[in-house]
């Protein structure tokens, strides 16, 4: 499968780098207006060829499919371009858009592109998610809470520092956290019904200016989501906590037990000082309470090749999402995360933001966003 890959800066080459370990698997060409970072690319996808622009990539017989990591108030626009010039398979970064408006775009995408179209969700595989996803109903009983927790470091600087501004990245709780509501849905099976939220800018790039203008992208918040079948969530967020040994820490509990899967962020911020890294693990605990033989708790550590840690900053995930991505190109089958996965991930993190701004709990029902 030959693929091009539309925006190589930092996630674009972590694809590139990803691609290049799929069985069947290569980069054949790259748009990339910033010569840096199509020079790095090219040295990534030596066989790639560069073209000028989305659509002389898309003429002729060059690639089979598309992968698009640009920034995110380009990727509407650019499916709406590959629909009307070639409709490939495509996998499209997330968001899959930023602002409510745009949500009857999407829409009409989903009922007319011809083609799959894959939403990168990437969290979702994670080796401990992925366990975590697969172990959490019979762990627990039933997920009645759900708890996820990302302490983490601040935005990274990327071409034309786009990610420092709410209006280009759709703010923080739909750039960064649509990954943890789309997790919410899937670890839940349901669809949630009310969001509130409490959050904003306190420590990061406060100091900063870009042609005299201060960023305003939140580094910090607390989301609590109620599902339809009585199921509770909450995101905590915090993006000046750099020093947390696990980067993403993700419990459910129910009437049987609980089960937590940790993740540690990428290794090279791992401090050499402070020893080896922390492996990916589990950790099951069956209730104890009221029963005549406890079980004792479980941990299971869920080491990740080494090859794919040095391919992304994702624990692997990016690798095992382009293997499936082929995988389904190949059998016909329908995406593992659909349009509709990723306007809903979108509709809770804009949901969220509007939540937190208003001092209010938002009905989604009734919500026009």
């Amino acid at each position: 499968m030959r693929y091009g890959i539309l925006g190589s800066g930092m996630m674009g080459q972590e694809h590139i780098r990803n691609i290049a370990l799929v069985d069947g698997a290569e980069v054949t060409g790259l748009v990339e207006p910033d010569p840096g970072m199509r020079a790095r690319s090219e040295a990534l996808a030596p066989r790639a060829r560069s073209f000028a622009s989305l659509e002389d990539m898309l003429l002729g017989d060059h690639i089979d499919a598309l992968v698009i990591a640009t920034p995110n108030d380009q990727h509407l626009g650019e499916l709406e371009r590959v629909a009307a010039a070639r409709p490939l398979p495509v996998l499209v970064e997330k968001p899959l858009y930023t602002q409510a408006r745009e949500r009857a775009r999407i829409e009409a995408l989903a009922r007319d592109y011809p083609a799959p179209i894959w939403v990168a969700m990437e969290y979702r595989y994670m080796p401990p998610i992925q366990r975590f996803l697969e172990t959490a109903d019979d762990a627990t009983g039933g997920i009645k809470m759900l708890t996820i927790r990302e302490h983490r470091f601040p935005f990274l600087e990327k071409v034309g520092d786009w990610n420092r501004f709410n209006t280009r990245t759709g703010g923080t709780l739909v750039e960064k956290c649509c990954h943890f509501f789309d997790l919410m849905r899937l670890a839940l099976g349901d669809e949630p019904v009310r969001v509130t939220a409490s959050g904003g800018q306190a420590v990061n790039h406060v100091a900063e200016r870009y042609s005299g203008a201060q960023p305003d992208i939140w580094d910090h918040a607390y989301v609590i989501v109620e599902f339809a079948g009585g199921a509770r969530a909450m995101l905590d967020l915090c993006m000046f906590a750099e020093g947390a040994r696990f980067q993403e820490e993700i419990t459910a509990a129910g009437p049987e037990g609980r089960i937590e899967a940790r993740v540690p962020g990428p290794g090279r911020f791992w401090p050499p000082s402070l020893g080896p890294a922390p492996v990916a693990d589990l950790r099951v605990a069956p209730r104890q309470f009221g029963r005549e033989a406890p079980e004792s708790p479980r941990q299971i550590e869920i080491p990740v090749d080494p090859a794919l840690l040095e391919a992304g900053d994702h624990n692997g995930a990016t690798f095992y999402q382009h293997q499936r991505f082929l995988a389904a190109i190949q059998a016909g089958t329908e995406p593992e995360v659909s349009l509709a996965d990723g306007m809903a991930a979108v509709r809770m993190g804009l949901a969220a933001q509007a939540a937190s701004i208003e001092a209010r709990v938002i009905d989604l029902a009734d919500w026009p966003g």
